[in-house]
C-alpha cells in the first residue's frame, strides 16, 4: 500500500514540476540576455516547485533560523546531502538572488533538467575536473560582480546510508574567490524519506533543518584549504544525530608484538648409577 501510495504522489508530482517547469522554460527563454534576472525568477520557481515536490514526497520540513538565509545573502550555503529530496528541499530554501550548482548530468532530467540549463544556474561537470574548475573561477566573477550567493552541496554525492561524506573545496575557493561567508545548512534524517536506489517508496516524515550562523571567511587562504573543509565538515557533524556521524575510517592493520624468547631448560642428561 506504501509503494502505490508513493507511486501516486510520484506521478502527481512529476505533472506538477512538468507543468510549472514548462511555464517557466517560456519566461526564461524570454530573458535570455538577462542572465541575473533568469537566476532570480528560477529562484522563484524553486520557492514553488521545491516546496511542491517535497509535500508529495511527504516530508513536513521544520526549519529552525530560516532568516539567516536571506539575511546572510550573498553567501556560500553549503548543505549535506543523503536522498534525492534534497534537490527539492535546496531549490526551497535557496534565497533569491543565490546561484545553485548542480551536476551536469541534470539536463537529462524531463522538464526539470531543460529549465536548468535555461536558468543562468551553474553546471558542473564533475567528471572533467579542469572544466569544473574553470566553472567555478567563471561562477566566482559573477556572483562577486552581481553580488549573488551560491547554493551548493560540498560531499558531491548523496551518501548511501545518510553518514556524512568527505567535503570537497569547491566551496572553500569560492568563499576565498568571493569573500562571502559559508552558510551552513544541516539536514537531519532526509534518507530515511527517499532512500538512494529506490524509485517508489517515500515515508512521510517531519524533518529538521537548521541554518546555523555565517562563517567568517576572511582569513582563508588557498594553502589551507582542506583545513577550512575539514572545519566545515566538523561542524555539521557536531549538529547530527549518532546514525548520520562520518563513518569510522578503518586505520592501518596493528603490527603484533614480537613473540616472546621463551628459553627451554634443558633438563640434564640422565647417567646410569655408578658411572
Amino acid at each position: 500500500m506504501r509503494t502505490l501510495n508513493s507511486a501516486i504522489r510520484l506521478i502527481f508530482g512529476f505533472l506538477w514540476m512538468a507543468i510549472a517547469s514548462s511555464v517557466f522554460m517560456v519566461l526564461a527563454t524570454l530573458l535570455m540576455p538577462f542572465r541575473v534576472t533568469r537566476v532570480k525568477l528560477c529562484n522563484w520557481y524553486g520557492h514553488i516547485a521545491g516546496r511542491s515536490i517535497t509535500w508529495f514526497a511527504g516530508v513536513t520540513p521544520r526549519v529552525k533560523h530560516h532568516e539567516r538565509l536571506q539575511g546572510s545573502n550573498p553567501a556560500i550555503f553549503v548543505m549535506n546531502h543523503t536522498s534525492t529530496v534534497d534537490a527539492f528541499l535546496g531549490i526551497w530554501l535557496c534565497p533569491i538572488g543565490a546561484c545553485g550548482v548542480f551536476k551536469k548530468e541534470i539536463v537529462r532530467v524531463p522538464f526539470f533538467g531543460q529549465l536548468a540549463w535555461l536558468s543562468g544556474h551553474l553546471l558542473l561537470d564533475r567528471f572533467n575536473r579542469e572544466k569544473a574548475v574553470e566553472t567555478l573561477s567563471d561562477a566566482a566573477n559573477f556572483v562577486k560582480k552581481n553580488r549573488l550567493g551560491i547554493w551548493i552541496m560540498p560531499e558531491g554525492t548523496r551518501s548511501k546510508d545518510g553518514r556524512l561524506l568527505p567535503f570537497k573545496k569547491g566551496f572553500v575557493h569560492l568563499a576565498i574567490a568571493t569573500g562571502f561567508p559559508v552558510v551552513p545548512v544541516v539536514i537531519h534524517g532526509a534518507h530515511k524519506n527517499w532512500v538512494k536506489g529506490t524509485f517508489f517508496s517515500f515515508t512521510p516524515m517531519d524533518l529538521d533543518i537548521e541554518i546555523l550562523e555565517p562563517i567568517d571567511t576572511s582569513t582563508w587562504r588557498e594553502e589551507s584549504a582542506s583545513a577550512h573543509a575539514d572545519a566545515v565538515r566538523a561542524i555539521f557533524a557536531a549538529r547530527l544525530p549518532e546514525d548520520m556521524q562520518p563513518a569510522a575510517v578503518p586505520g592501518p592493520p596493528a603490527t603484533p608484538p614480537p613473540a616472546a624468547s621463551i628459553e627451554v631448560a634443558r633438563e640434564p642428561t640422565p647417567h646410569a648409577p655408578g658411572v
